[in-house]
Protein backbone atom coordinates (compact mmCIF):
# COMPACT_ATOMS: atom_id res chain seq x y z
CA UNK A 1 0.00 0.00 0.00
CA UNK A 2 1.64 2.97 -0.86
CA UNK A 3 1.54 6.12 1.80
CA UNK A 4 -1.12 7.93 -0.07
CA UNK A 5 -3.46 4.98 -0.09
CA UNK A 6 -2.21 4.29 3.78
CA UNK A 7 -3.66 7.95 4.59
CA UNK A 8 -7.13 7.39 3.00
CA UNK A 9 -7.73 3.92 4.99
CA UNK A 10 -6.87 5.40 7.99
CA UNK A 11 -9.01 8.64 7.55
CA UNK A 12 -12.02 6.17 6.18
CA UNK A 13 -11.03 3.74 9.12
CA UNK A 14 -11.53 6.44 11.75
CA UNK A 15 -14.28 8.29 10.33
CA UNK A 16 -16.51 5.18 10.48
CA UNK A 17 -15.52 4.31 13.92
CA UNK A 18 -15.70 7.75 15.11
CA UNK A 19 -19.76 7.49 14.18
CA UNK A 20 -20.32 4.38 15.44
CA UNK A 21 -18.38 5.51 18.97
CA UNK A 22 -21.46 8.18 18.32
CA UNK A 23 -19.10 10.98 18.28
CA UNK A 24 -18.66 13.75 15.10
CA UNK A 25 -15.66 12.75 12.65
CA UNK A 26 -14.44 15.47 10.31
CA UNK A 27 -17.91 15.05 8.17
CA UNK A 28 -20.93 11.99 7.94
CA UNK A 29 -19.03 8.76 6.34
CA UNK A 30 -20.66 7.42 3.25
CA UNK A 31 -21.27 3.73 3.01
CA UNK A 32 -24.47 3.33 0.59
CA UNK A 33 -24.81 -0.33 -0.39
CA UNK A 34 -23.63 -0.35 -3.87
CA UNK A 35 -25.78 -3.43 -4.80
CA UNK A 36 -25.79 -3.79 -8.35
CA UNK A 37 -25.06 -0.23 -9.20
CA UNK A 38 -20.75 -1.10 -9.75
CA UNK A 39 -21.55 -3.61 -12.72
CA UNK A 40 -24.13 -1.74 -14.87
CA UNK A 41 -22.19 1.36 -14.37
CA UNK A 42 -18.92 -0.55 -15.59
CA UNK A 43 -20.97 -1.73 -18.85
CA UNK A 44 -21.39 -5.24 -17.19
CA UNK A 45 -24.97 -6.72 -17.42
CA UNK A 46 -25.48 -9.21 -13.85
CA UNK A 47 -25.24 -12.25 -15.94
CA UNK A 48 -21.96 -11.88 -17.67
CA UNK A 49 -20.64 -10.62 -13.85
CA UNK A 50 -22.31 -13.56 -12.52
CA UNK A 51 -20.40 -15.79 -14.84
CA UNK A 52 -16.98 -14.32 -14.90
CA UNK A 53 -15.19 -17.04 -12.68
CA UNK A 54 -11.82 -15.64 -12.91
CA UNK A 55 -13.51 -12.31 -11.20
CA UNK A 56 -11.87 -9.90 -13.40
CA UNK A 57 -15.52 -7.90 -14.59
CA UNK A 58 -16.43 -7.93 -10.67
CA UNK A 59 -12.82 -6.40 -9.96
CA UNK A 60 -13.17 -3.84 -12.69
CA UNK A 61 -16.47 -2.51 -11.46
CA UNK A 62 -15.39 -2.22 -8.27
CA UNK A 63 -12.45 -0.22 -8.62
CA UNK A 64 -14.09 2.06 -11.34
CA UNK A 65 -16.78 2.37 -8.75
CA UNK A 66 -13.96 3.39 -5.86
CA UNK A 67 -12.25 5.82 -8.26
CA UNK A 68 -15.23 7.70 -9.57
CA UNK A 69 -16.84 7.74 -6.01
CA UNK A 70 -14.96 7.44 -2.89
CA UNK A 71 -16.84 5.68 -0.43
CA UNK A 72 -16.01 5.30 3.09
CA UNK A 73 -15.65 1.86 2.86
CA UNK A 74 -13.99 -0.72 0.23
CA UNK A 75 -16.29 -3.50 -1.66
CA UNK A 76 -15.87 -7.34 -1.84
CA UNK A 77 -17.80 -9.62 -3.92
CA UNK A 78 -20.95 -9.12 -1.76
CA UNK A 79 -23.99 -11.11 -2.13
CA UNK A 80 -24.41 -10.63 -5.63
CA UNK A 81 -23.24 -13.83 -6.76
CA UNK A 82 -20.18 -12.69 -8.64
CA UNK A 83 -18.39 -15.55 -10.42
CA UNK A 84 -20.79 -18.35 -8.99
CA UNK A 85 -22.28 -18.77 -11.77
CA UNK A 86 -21.20 -22.49 -12.50
CA UNK A 87 -20.85 -23.16 -9.33
CA UNK A 88 -24.69 -22.84 -8.75
CA UNK A 89 -25.55 -24.85 -11.83
CA UNK A 90 -24.01 -27.55 -10.16
CA UNK A 91 -25.88 -27.24 -6.65
CA UNK A 92 -28.74 -26.66 -8.49
CA UNK A 93 -30.59 -24.81 -6.00
CA UNK A 94 -34.23 -25.29 -5.91
CA UNK A 95 -35.44 -21.86 -3.98
CA UNK A 96 -33.25 -19.75 -6.08
CA UNK A 97 -33.11 -17.88 -9.50
CA UNK A 98 -30.46 -16.21 -10.76
CA UNK A 99 -29.00 -13.90 -13.67
CA UNK A 100 -27.90 -16.15 -17.22
CA UNK A 101 -29.16 -19.44 -15.30
CA UNK A 102 -30.17 -21.70 -18.10
CA UNK A 103 -32.99 -20.58 -19.75
CA UNK A 104 -32.76 -17.06 -19.00
CA UNK A 105 -35.61 -17.58 -16.17
CA UNK A 106 -35.10 -14.14 -14.88
CA UNK A 107 -33.50 -11.16 -16.42
CA UNK A 108 -29.57 -10.71 -16.94
CA UNK A 109 -29.79 -7.63 -15.02
CA UNK A 110 -31.41 -8.97 -12.14
CA UNK A 111 -30.53 -9.56 -8.54
CA UNK A 112 -31.03 -13.47 -7.50
CA UNK A 113 -34.33 -14.32 -7.16
CA UNK A 114 -35.72 -16.38 -4.03
CA UNK A 115 -38.64 -18.67 -3.49
CA UNK A 116 -39.86 -19.25 0.14
CA UNK A 117 -41.21 -22.60 0.92
CA UNK A 118 -41.49 -24.61 3.81
CA UNK A 119 -38.80 -27.59 4.06
CA UNK A 120 -40.18 -28.79 7.32
CA UNK A 121 -43.60 -29.99 7.32
CA UNK A 122 -46.36 -29.93 10.04
CA UNK A 123 -46.18 -33.70 10.34
CA UNK A 124 -42.11 -33.63 10.62
CA UNK A 125 -41.37 -32.07 14.15
CA UNK A 126 -41.31 -34.55 15.77
CA UNK A 127 -38.65 -36.50 13.56
CA UNK A 128 -37.06 -32.91 13.42
CA UNK A 129 -36.16 -33.09 16.86
CA UNK A 130 -35.42 -36.30 17.81
CA UNK A 131 -33.00 -36.86 14.98
CA UNK A 132 -31.87 -33.70 13.73
CA UNK A 133 -29.44 -34.75 11.31
CA UNK A 134 -31.47 -37.90 9.63
CA UNK A 135 -34.14 -35.21 8.61
CA UNK A 136 -31.48 -32.89 7.50
CA UNK A 137 -30.16 -35.01 5.15
CA UNK A 138 -33.24 -36.92 4.00
CA UNK A 139 -35.85 -34.72 3.98
CA UNK A 140 -34.48 -31.14 3.93
CA UNK A 141 -31.24 -31.61 1.74
CA UNK A 142 -33.63 -33.00 -1.29
CA UNK A 143 -36.19 -30.18 -1.34
CA UNK A 144 -33.59 -28.08 -1.22
CA UNK A 145 -31.42 -29.67 -4.34
CA UNK A 146 -31.76 -32.99 -6.24
CA UNK A 147 -27.32 -33.01 -6.06
CA UNK A 148 -26.73 -35.05 -3.22
CA UNK A 149 -29.71 -37.60 -4.28
CA UNK A 150 -27.41 -40.15 -5.84
CA UNK A 151 -25.33 -40.16 -2.18
CA UNK A 152 -28.86 -40.50 0.11
CA UNK A 153 -29.94 -43.22 -2.00
CA UNK A 154 -26.90 -44.67 -0.53
CA UNK A 155 -26.92 -44.22 2.98
CA UNK A 156 -31.16 -45.10 2.76
CA UNK A 157 -30.11 -48.77 1.62
CA UNK A 158 -30.57 -50.68 4.84
CA UNK A 159 -27.67 -53.49 5.06
CA UNK A 160 -24.47 -52.06 4.11
CA UNK A 161 -21.73 -54.34 2.89
CA UNK A 162 -18.87 -53.65 0.13
CA UNK A 163 -20.39 -55.65 -1.97
CA UNK A 164 -24.21 -53.57 -1.67
CA UNK A 165 -21.85 -50.39 -1.25
CA UNK A 166 -19.96 -50.49 -4.50
CA UNK A 167 -22.96 -51.49 -6.52
CA UNK A 168 -24.58 -48.49 -5.34
CA UNK A 169 -22.21 -45.79 -6.23
CA UNK A 170 -21.11 -47.37 -9.43
CA UNK A 171 -24.36 -46.35 -10.96
CA UNK A 172 -23.68 -43.79 -13.59
CA UNK A 173 -25.63 -41.19 -11.62
CA UNK A 174 -23.20 -41.25 -8.72
CA UNK A 175 -20.54 -41.15 -10.89
CA UNK A 176 -22.10 -38.30 -12.36
CA UNK A 177 -22.32 -36.80 -8.81
CA UNK A 178 -18.40 -37.28 -7.84
CA UNK A 179 -17.82 -35.84 -10.85
CA UNK A 180 -19.61 -32.39 -10.39
CA UNK A 181 -18.32 -32.79 -6.73
CA UNK A 182 -14.90 -33.04 -7.73
CA UNK A 183 -15.81 -29.71 -10.53
CA UNK A 184 -17.71 -28.04 -7.56
CA UNK A 185 -14.51 -28.33 -5.85
CA UNK A 186 -12.47 -26.75 -8.41
CA UNK A 187 -14.78 -23.93 -9.37
CA UNK A 188 -14.55 -22.84 -5.17
CA UNK A 189 -11.04 -23.23 -5.03
CA UNK A 190 -10.37 -21.20 -8.02
CA UNK A 191 -13.24 -18.68 -6.62
CA UNK A 192 -11.64 -18.28 -3.04
CA UNK A 193 -8.15 -17.32 -4.96
CA UNK A 194 -9.65 -14.66 -7.21
CA UNK A 195 -11.81 -13.18 -4.21
CA UNK A 196 -8.64 -13.14 -2.28
CA UNK A 197 -7.07 -11.24 -5.65
CA UNK A 198 -9.88 -8.57 -5.33
CA UNK A 199 -10.18 -7.87 -1.64
CA UNK A 200 -5.70 -6.97 -2.23
CA UNK A 201 -6.45 -4.60 -4.88
CA UNK A 202 -9.33 -3.25 -3.00
CA UNK A 203 -6.87 -2.97 0.61
CA UNK A 204 -4.02 -1.68 -1.71
CA UNK A 205 -6.42 1.47 -2.86
CA UNK A 206 -7.09 2.47 0.74
CA UNK A 207 -10.35 1.33 0.96
CA UNK A 208 -11.42 -0.83 4.39
CA UNK A 209 -13.74 -3.28 4.54
CA UNK A 210 -15.27 -3.33 7.67
CA UNK A 211 -17.69 -6.86 7.33
CA UNK A 212 -16.15 -9.77 8.67
CA UNK A 213 -18.47 -12.28 9.59
CA UNK A 214 -22.44 -12.98 10.17
CA UNK A 215 -25.17 -14.06 12.66
CA UNK A 216 -28.65 -14.62 12.31
CA UNK A 217 -31.82 -14.66 14.94
CA UNK A 218 -32.92 -17.86 15.54
CA UNK A 219 -36.61 -17.00 14.91
CA UNK A 220 -35.46 -15.92 11.17
CA UNK A 221 -33.72 -19.03 10.79
CA UNK A 222 -37.09 -20.78 11.56
CA UNK A 223 -39.20 -18.46 9.20
CA UNK A 224 -36.23 -18.21 6.30
CA UNK A 225 -34.88 -21.61 6.01
CA UNK A 226 -37.91 -24.32 7.77
CA UNK A 227 -41.49 -23.10 7.68
CA UNK A 228 -41.61 -19.87 5.34
CA UNK A 229 -43.46 -16.51 6.11
CA UNK A 230 -46.94 -17.55 6.94
CA UNK A 231 -46.29 -21.04 8.57
CA UNK A 232 -43.79 -19.53 10.66
CA UNK A 233 -45.84 -16.70 11.90
CA UNK A 234 -48.91 -19.09 12.82
CA UNK A 235 -46.97 -21.58 14.43
CA UNK A 236 -46.72 -18.43 17.21
CA UNK A 237 -50.19 -19.77 18.16
CA UNK A 238 -50.20 -23.42 16.86
CA UNK A 239 -46.69 -24.48 17.40
CA UNK A 240 -45.63 -22.56 19.73
CA UNK A 241 -43.98 -25.44 22.04
CA UNK A 242 -41.64 -26.33 18.41
CA UNK A 243 -41.28 -22.84 18.03
CA UNK A 244 -39.63 -22.01 21.75
CA UNK A 245 -37.71 -25.33 21.69
CA UNK A 246 -36.27 -24.54 18.44
CA UNK A 247 -35.16 -20.83 19.14
CA UNK A 248 -33.78 -22.46 22.69
CA UNK A 249 -31.68 -25.02 20.97
CA UNK A 250 -30.70 -22.69 18.35
CA UNK A 251 -29.13 -19.36 20.03
CA UNK A 252 -26.49 -21.06 22.19
CA UNK A 253 -24.51 -22.34 19.08
CA UNK A 254 -25.42 -18.88 17.89
CA UNK A 255 -23.44 -17.50 20.07
CA UNK A 256 -20.39 -19.56 20.65
CA UNK A 257 -20.19 -19.17 16.85
CA UNK A 258 -20.29 -15.20 17.28
CA UNK A 259 -17.09 -16.23 19.83
CA UNK A 260 -15.16 -17.75 17.06
CA UNK A 261 -15.15 -15.18 14.76
CA UNK A 262 -13.48 -12.54 17.61
CA UNK A 263 -11.09 -15.07 17.56
CA UNK A 264 -10.01 -14.92 14.05
CA UNK A 265 -7.40 -12.80 12.80
CA UNK A 266 -7.96 -8.99 12.09
CA UNK A 267 -11.24 -9.64 14.00
CA UNK A 268 -10.89 -6.76 16.42
CA UNK A 269 -13.25 -3.50 15.37
CA UNK A 270 -14.98 -5.70 12.43
CA UNK A 271 -18.61 -5.43 11.52
CA UNK A 272 -20.69 -8.87 12.31
CA UNK A 273 -23.92 -8.33 9.65
CA UNK A 274 -27.65 -9.47 10.70
CA UNK A 275 -30.36 -8.73 8.23
CA UNK A 276 -33.67 -8.50 10.47
CA UNK A 277 -36.29 -10.45 8.22
CA UNK A 278 -39.13 -11.12 10.69
CA UNK A 279 -38.73 -8.30 12.94
CA UNK A 280 -40.65 -5.75 10.57
CA UNK A 281 -43.78 -3.35 11.87
CA UNK A 282 -46.53 -5.63 12.24
CA UNK A 283 -45.45 -9.10 11.16
CA UNK A 284 -46.00 -9.95 14.79
CA UNK A 285 -47.44 -8.13 17.87
CA UNK A 286 -44.85 -6.46 20.83
CA UNK A 287 -44.99 -9.02 23.38
CA UNK A 288 -44.00 -11.64 20.74
CA UNK A 289 -41.67 -9.86 19.28
CA UNK A 290 -40.31 -9.40 22.53
CA UNK A 291 -40.49 -13.23 23.54
CA UNK A 292 -39.49 -14.66 20.40
CA UNK A 293 -37.33 -11.85 18.50
CA UNK A 294 -36.11 -9.22 20.42
CA UNK A 295 -34.98 -11.12 23.59
CA UNK A 296 -32.57 -13.60 21.34
CA UNK A 297 -31.41 -10.60 19.35
CA UNK A 298 -30.34 -8.88 22.17
CA UNK A 299 -28.35 -11.70 23.44
CA UNK A 300 -26.40 -12.06 19.90
CA UNK A 301 -25.78 -7.97 20.25
CA UNK A 302 -24.21 -8.31 23.50
CA UNK A 303 -22.32 -11.17 22.40
CA UNK A 304 -20.58 -9.67 19.52
CA UNK A 305 -19.64 -6.58 21.98
CA UNK A 306 -18.03 -8.94 24.34
CA UNK A 307 -15.93 -10.29 21.31
CA UNK A 308 -14.92 -6.95 20.71
CA UNK A 309 -16.83 -6.43 17.17
CA UNK A 310 -19.07 -4.22 15.88
CA UNK A 311 -22.99 -5.61 15.74
CA UNK A 312 -24.41 -4.19 12.03
CA UNK A 313 -27.92 -4.40 12.49
CA UNK A 314 -29.73 -4.55 8.91
CA UNK A 315 -33.98 -3.56 9.91
CA UNK A 316 -35.21 -4.73 7.15
CA UNK A 317 -38.76 -3.57 6.20
CA UNK A 318 -40.22 -0.70 8.35
CA UNK A 319 -39.04 -0.42 12.12
CA UNK A 320 -41.00 2.49 13.93
CA UNK A 321 -42.29 0.35 16.45
CA UNK A 322 -39.01 -1.52 17.47
CA UNK A 323 -37.03 1.36 18.24
CA UNK A 324 -37.70 1.70 21.73
CA UNK A 325 -35.98 -2.53 22.06
CA UNK A 326 -33.65 -1.41 19.67
CA UNK A 327 -32.34 1.52 22.79
CA UNK A 328 -31.71 -2.02 25.47
CA UNK A 329 -28.05 -2.42 24.42
CA UNK A 330 -24.43 -1.10 25.18
CA UNK A 331 -24.29 2.54 24.31
CA UNK A 332 -21.46 3.63 21.40
CA UNK A 333 -21.04 0.21 20.05
CA UNK A 334 -23.83 -0.72 17.60
CA UNK A 335 -24.61 -0.14 14.44
CA UNK A 336 -28.61 0.39 13.15
CA UNK A 337 -28.93 0.64 9.20
CA UNK A 338 -32.88 0.86 8.31
CA UNK A 339 -34.56 0.62 5.36
CA UNK A 340 -37.03 2.46 6.09
CA UNK A 341 -37.90 4.31 9.60
CA UNK A 342 -39.04 7.65 10.53
CA UNK A 343 -35.32 9.11 11.15
CA UNK A 344 -36.21 12.29 12.98
CA UNK A 345 -37.80 9.50 15.86
CA UNK A 346 -35.21 6.69 15.46
CA UNK A 347 -32.85 10.25 16.18
CA UNK A 348 -33.99 10.95 18.82
CA UNK A 349 -34.35 7.64 20.60
CA UNK A 350 -31.50 6.36 19.54
CA UNK A 351 -28.51 9.88 19.82
CA UNK A 352 -26.86 8.31 22.77
CA UNK A 353 -27.48 5.03 22.45
CA UNK A 354 -26.27 3.62 19.10
CA UNK A 355 -24.97 5.00 15.41
CA UNK A 356 -27.78 5.07 12.60
CA UNK A 357 -27.78 4.62 9.26
CA UNK A 358 -29.90 4.56 6.48
CA UNK A 359 -34.06 5.22 5.27
CA UNK A 360 -32.59 7.09 1.73
CA UNK A 361 -35.46 5.54 -0.42
CA UNK A 362 -33.21 4.24 -3.68
CA UNK A 363 -36.90 5.01 -5.88
CA UNK A 364 -35.52 8.51 -5.45
CA UNK A 365 -31.99 7.73 -7.36
CA UNK A 366 -34.02 5.58 -9.49
CA UNK A 367 -36.56 7.52 -10.88
CA UNK A 368 -35.98 11.38 -9.72
CA UNK A 369 -34.06 14.20 -10.61
CA UNK A 370 -30.79 15.11 -9.16
CA UNK A 371 -32.15 18.20 -7.47
CA UNK A 372 -34.62 16.00 -5.35
CA UNK A 373 -31.67 14.02 -4.60
CA UNK A 374 -29.71 17.00 -2.94
CA UNK A 375 -33.07 18.42 -0.77
CA UNK A 376 -33.63 14.32 0.22
CA UNK A 377 -29.82 14.10 1.55
CA UNK A 378 -29.82 17.81 2.89
CA UNK A 379 -33.04 16.50 4.72
CA UNK A 380 -31.57 13.50 6.45
CA UNK A 381 -28.22 15.31 7.08
CA UNK A 382 -30.18 18.21 9.04
CA UNK A 383 -31.78 15.44 11.28
CA UNK A 384 -29.42 13.17 11.83
CA UNK A 385 -25.93 14.56 11.58
CA UNK A 386 -25.69 17.28 14.47
CA UNK A 387 -23.77 15.27 17.33
CA UNK A 388 -22.27 12.80 15.45
CA UNK A 389 -23.28 8.87 15.37
CA UNK A 390 -24.84 8.59 11.77
CA UNK A 391 -23.48 7.29 8.71
CA UNK A 392 -25.15 8.06 5.50
CA UNK A 393 -26.39 5.39 3.54
CA UNK A 394 -29.47 4.20 1.23
CA UNK A 395 -32.29 2.28 2.60
CA UNK A 396 -31.34 -0.39 0.17
CA UNK A 397 -29.06 -1.36 -2.85
CA UNK A 398 -28.25 1.20 -5.34
CA UNK A 399 -28.60 -1.21 -8.17
CA UNK A 400 -31.09 0.16 -11.08
CA UNK A 401 -30.53 4.26 -10.49
CA UNK A 402 -29.63 6.93 -12.30
CA UNK A 403 -25.56 8.14 -12.20
CA UNK A 404 -26.17 11.55 -11.93
CA UNK A 405 -28.54 10.81 -8.87
CA UNK A 406 -25.22 9.20 -7.25
CA UNK A 407 -22.53 11.53 -8.02
CA UNK A 408 -25.78 14.42 -6.80
CA UNK A 409 -25.71 12.29 -3.71
CA UNK A 410 -22.09 11.74 -2.86
CA UNK A 411 -21.63 15.50 -4.15
CA UNK A 412 -24.14 16.67 -1.27
CA UNK A 413 -23.24 14.56 1.59
CA UNK A 414 -19.99 15.54 1.27
CA UNK A 415 -20.19 19.28 1.18
CA UNK A 416 -23.40 19.66 3.38
CA UNK A 417 -22.19 16.84 5.48
CA UNK A 418 -19.37 18.75 7.49
CA UNK A 419 -18.97 19.21 10.94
Amino acid sequence: MTPEAQKRYDEKTARVQAAIALKEPDRVPMMPSAALFPMLNAGYTVAEVIYDTTLEKMEKSIVKYLEEFDPDCGLGTGTNYAGEGPMLELERPKNMRWAGMPGDVIDVNSIQQFIEYPTLLDDEFDEFFRDRTGWSLFKQAPRNSDFLVPLLKTLQGGRVSARSVAAQVSTPEFKAMLEDLWRLNELNQEYRKNAARLNKTVYEMGYPVFRQGGAAVPFDSYSDGLRGTILSLQDLYDHTEEVERYIEESIGPMLEMIRMQGKMPGAKGKHVFMALHKGIDGFMGDEHYRKYYWKHLQMIIEEIIKADMVPYIFCEGRYNTRLDCLTEVTPGKVFYHFEEVNMEVAKSKLKDIACIAGSFNTNLLQFGKPEQVRDEAKRLLDICAPGGGFIFMTGSGLSHVKKENVVAMFDTVREYGKY
